[in-house]
């Protein structure tokens, strides 16, 4: 992979989005839904676009909302939906579009009121008069939290005001011109496969019906009404955090802790956090700024708030030493990037293995049925930690969706895939959130330090001189439409190879061993390691993982030959290059 020039340096203005512009589009541009890449189309993170292509506007988002609130009638759902959005600047603009919309549906709609919440949540964005209310941005991991804990009955009575459901209105750590839209239905996690489908194709009978079966009203009868309650959803969050990570332990240590929010909606949550639990906690930066002119570039030359990257992240990653833990967040909070002294900006599969060892030697009121949940593309060391812990491992295809059922159930202790993003049960078993959980993330590793009393850097070095030491990349190769099709309905009949890097081929997967759902793509697995491919549903590439526990070479090697063998596919397939 090539790195840009720019990579890791703060960004020019030059590679500033123009909001203005986005926004105008965002209202004045209309999709054409005989156009494939104009439509609503729902992928593993919901609908994501941008409005000066005509794939992010004011037309999908209300042709979605009327979908949602047709679905959620359908199914019985009829209390509260938490709508939160994140600080992306189409995000605003697009959660006054599904108001309308859901609030002339007769939706109970949540928002998250600055006047409600604790005066640290709303230092940055105080109220002020006007005609309509001053929002919060909300993260991810705090909807999930809502929703599971109203139909918990641990907030609200599901008895009687009926199932909750929420709305997110983010476009992940994706570029600052970008703008998505996820649905979460009562489970609190992402909607399943089936529901995405129904609703996709709900919106897109909308648009292609120029929206005349979709209800509005003006945003401000809205707030008005009685439609719309503001309500305080930083305090519910902050003040349940000590369920789930133990902070106690965390203050008394006396640990200096470093956040950087990454210009997202994790910011108004970090000063009650910190005066509710007396932590020594610094915001390394409470920049918000729809352009994010604040980032360091990524990798590839794009403003991308990705708290995963050490180019993104290379602001905090030089801050470090200052620090016994910090930690980054992307725009929704459901990403994480531990930082320490000793390791820098942790691999996220690392990270992953230093929690789930730690968690299963520390939760002792924990069920001992709580196993682990990963993604077909996540670490097989993962596999050794739970074994070694004597936890059964659940491994599904990519999508967070598929760790529901477990995380619900309280089968999954930690569930956490190679892209950070994870979250876990809370101490006593109970189910914390059934979507990624950034913030608990950061904060675990901080627990982790304060409780070991050694970096978490240290304690994967430890870790892998016990269980072996994998090599682990991803690349990225051509293929057209034609080909990404081939790969994603290959079947292990296909594949014919019965040796890999000079190993023998024990199993060519095209169903995830622990739900049976397709892949999308095959895993073909040797003794030493491991390979998976499958198609991007973006872009004209397809990704390629693999790790070895063999070594550099070896893992060389398996990305090759996996190459190789995926051309070759192509080839009996009649599409190749």
């Amino acid at each position: 992979m090539s790195i840009h020039p720019l990579a890791g340096k703060p960004a020019p203005r030059s590679l500033l989005t123009d909001v203005p512009r986005l926004v105008a589009s965002y209202y004045a541009l209309k999709p054409d839904p005989a156009e494939r890449a104009e439509r609503v189309s729902f992928g593993t993170s919901g609908h994501r676009g941008t409005s000066v292509n005509r794939s992010f506007n004011e037309d999908h988002i209300a042709a979605i909302c009327q979908a949602v609130a047709d679905h959620r009638a359908s199914r019985g759902v009829t209390g509260p939906l938490f709508l939160g959005a994140d600080t992306h600047a189409l995000s605003e603009p697009a959660l006054l579009t599904a108001v309308e919309v859901l609030a002339a549906n007769g939706v109970r709609v949540v928002v998250s009121s600055a006047a409600a919440a604790p005066e640290g949540a709303r230092a940055w964005r105080p109220p002020r008069p006007g005609a309509l209310p001053a929002l919060l941005p909300v993260p991810t991991p705090v909807v999930s939290h809502a929703v599971v804990s109203h139909n918990a009955g641990r907030r609200g009575d599901p008895g009687r005001e009926g199932r909750a459901d929420g709305i997110v209105i983010t476009p992940s750590h994706n570029p600052p011109e970008d703008g998505g839209f996820k649905y979460n239905p009562p489970h609190g996690g992402p909607a399943d496969t089936d529901e995405t489908a129904a609703i996709q194709e709900a919106a897109n009978r909308h648009l292609e019906d120029g929206l005349k079966a979709v209800r509005r009203m003006p945003v401000h009868r809205a707030f008005q009404g009685g439609s719309v309650e503001l309500r305080d959803l930083v305090t519910p969050y902050v003040e349940d955090l000590a369920e789930v990570v133990d902070l106690g332990r965390v203050a008394a240590a006396g640990l200096r802790l470093g956040v950087d929010p990454l210009g997202g909606a994790a910011l108004p949550y970090l000063a009650p956090l910190a005066e509710r639990y007396g932590l020594d906690l610094e915001v390394i930066s409470d920049a918000v700024d729809p352009a994010f002119s604040f980032m360091r570039v990524d990798h590839d030359g794009k403003i991308r708030m990705d708290c995963s990257s050490r180019y993104a992240m290379a602001g905090l990653v030089a801050a470090k030493d200052g620090y016994d833990v910090a930690f980054g967040n992307d725009p929704d909070a459901d990403r994480h990037g531990i930082v320490t002294r000793a390791g820098g900006l942790l691999n996220p599969n690392h990270y992953l293995c230093v929690a789930a060892r730690y968690l299963f030697r520390h939760r002792p009121d924990w069920p001992s049925s709580a196993g682990l949940g990963k993604t077909v593309v996540t670490t097989a060391l993962l596999d050794r930690v739970a074994a070694a812990a004597g936890r059964e491992v659940t491994e599904v295809p990519v999508g967070f969706k598929w760790f529901v059922p477990g995380l619900s159930a309280g089968r999954l202790g930690l569930a956490g895939e190679e892209s950070a993003g994870a979250t876990l049960l809370r101490r006593d078993g109970g189910t914390w959130t059934t979507d990624k959980d950034g913030i608990v993330m950061g904060l675990l590793a901080a627990e982790i330090a304060a409780v070991t009393g050694e970096d978490p850097a240290e304690l994967y070095r430890e870790l892998t001189t016990e269980l072996g030491e994998p090599a682990y990349a991803r690349v990225d190769a051509p293929a057209d439409a034609a080909q990404r099709d081939v790969l994603k309905r290959l079947r292990p009949e296909d594949v014919r190879a019965t040796m890999l890097a000079g190993e023998r081929v024990l199993a060519v997967l095209d169903r995830a061993p622990g739900n049976g759902a397709p892949l999308g793509g095959i895993k073909v697995v040797v003794e030493s390691g491991w390979f998976a491919a499958r198609p991007s549903g973006t872009e004209d590439v397809y990704k390629v993982y693999a790790e070895s526990f063999a070594g550099e070479e070896h893992l060389a090697r398996l990305l090759s030959e996996a190459q190789e063998l995926v051309a070759a596919a192509f080839d009996a397939a009649g599409v190749a290059s």
